[in-house]
């Protein structure tokens, strides 16, 4: 495999993994860093060192890019292989014609839809401070790339939307958005009831607004639990989610909650999980995706599939006490604008502001929710 990694600009040494076959032909451009000391070239096949060479700046001077060396298709292999939006930012600053190579590609874009194809429902970058669209994609993308690794974990829900049904208006979706000692010590005795069925294979699904409309959710947590006192796990047998954005934004404006509706027809779901068996048991249970997923949009759809346990009424039920979903939120950083008229999404990115939260990231990205 090509591969070709930049690092440690700041302390004037420039590692690069490269194929055994461009090693006789690696030259760096005079304009790389002047005040660099030392080139180290390793081999892709066991990352042992292969030449060590010192150039001083003036050593550089006439000497040409490797990579111009190559036929543009194969530069542009090589460079598509790095993994990482820094990488790709720093491989840019090497020399005008790898800027170009990474930014008339969009190979930043490209990487983000690789690792995260449910953006590639963006249809347009906005970065009011920059008219030139190429350059404006590459830093939206390299810092997008950045912010969806490099953010800190939070607890992503925001308010309930609606439930497929309630037994009870008592027993509203309300009550399964407390969490950590809040719910221990006010929410105990609260949940959320479904309607009985006769039917064990009867659905149900709890909708949530996400604390943005643009963010990236790693794990759903639910606590199923006991309806009442001396009665079984009003459980689940298997849960699959959902994450989308409504299809019209008039329409959330009703209350689903009060007028006991279920809201479902009302999004358009761009993600949908594998189901996940669960646990007959009275505890908070943690289903990690395959993946992150970015949530464009900021709707969450929870669907219980399967009800186990039934009431003295002889009905299948199915009750759920807490509900989180943990991701990284963007925004305000990053925010997404449908048009209603098209299928146009417009992301929104505020570069100035993006920066400064950025450079603090090594120090805050290991950050988790407390519960």
């Amino acid at each position: 495999m090509l591969k070709i990694l930049i690092c440690n600009f700041h302390s004037h040494q420039v590692n690069i993994i490269t194929p055994d076959f461009l090693l006789n032909r690696f030259v760096l451009n005079s304009d790389v860093l002047p005040t660099m000391q030392k080139v180290s070239v390793r081999s892709v096949q066991d990352h042992q060192p292969m030449t060590m060479q010192v150039y001083s700046r003036w050593d550089l001077e006439g000497m040409h890019d490797f990579l111009e060396c190559l036929e543009p298709d194969m530069a542009l292999k090589i460079l598509t292989c790095l993994d990482d939006s820094a990488d790709l930012v720093r491989a840019s600053a090497v020399s005008r014609y790898w800027q170009k190579v990474v930014v008339s590609n969009g190979l930043c874009k490209q990487l983000c839809m690789r690792t995260f194809p449910q953006l590639g429902s963006i249809t347009r970058v906005v970065e009011p401070s920059h008219d030139n669209l190429g350059k404006s994609e590459h830093r939206a993308y390299a810092s997008l790339f950045r912010a969806i690794t490099a953010f800190p974990l939070t607890f992503c829900i925001a308010d309930p939307v609606s439930a497929s049904s309630t037994g009870y208006p008592k027993d509203s979706i309300k009550n399964t958005i407390c969490r950590g000692s809040y719910f221990k010590t006010i929410c105990r005795g609260s949940y959320w009831l479904s309607r009985g069925s006769d039917d064990p294979e009867t659905p149900e699904t709890l909708i949530y607004n996400l604390s943005a409309n643009f963010c990236v959710v790693t794990e759903i947590n639910l606590h199923l639990r006991k309806g009442w006192s001396g009665y079984p796990i009003y459980s689940s047998r298997f849960v699959r989610f959902r994450m989308g954005h409504p299809k019209s934004v008039k329409d959330l404006n009703y209350d689903f909650i009060k007028a006991q509706e279920c809201a479902d027809d009302k999004f358009i779901w761009t993600y949908t999980s594998p189901v996940f068996p669960v646990a007959q048991e009275n505890l908070l249970q943690k289903f990690r995706l395959p993946a992150p997923v970015v949530c464009i949009g900021g709707y969450l759809q929870i669907e219980l599939l399967g009800r186990v346990s039934k009431s003295s009424d002889d009905k299948y039920y199915i009750c759920v006490a807490q509900v989180e979903a943990i991701g990284r939120t963007l925004s305000p950083l990053f925010s997404v604008a449908f048009s209603e008229s098209s299928d146009d999404v417009h992301l929104k990115y505020d570069a100035e502001e993006c920066g400064y939260i950025l450079s603090t990231c090594g120090s805050i990205s290991r950050v988790q929710p407390q519960h």
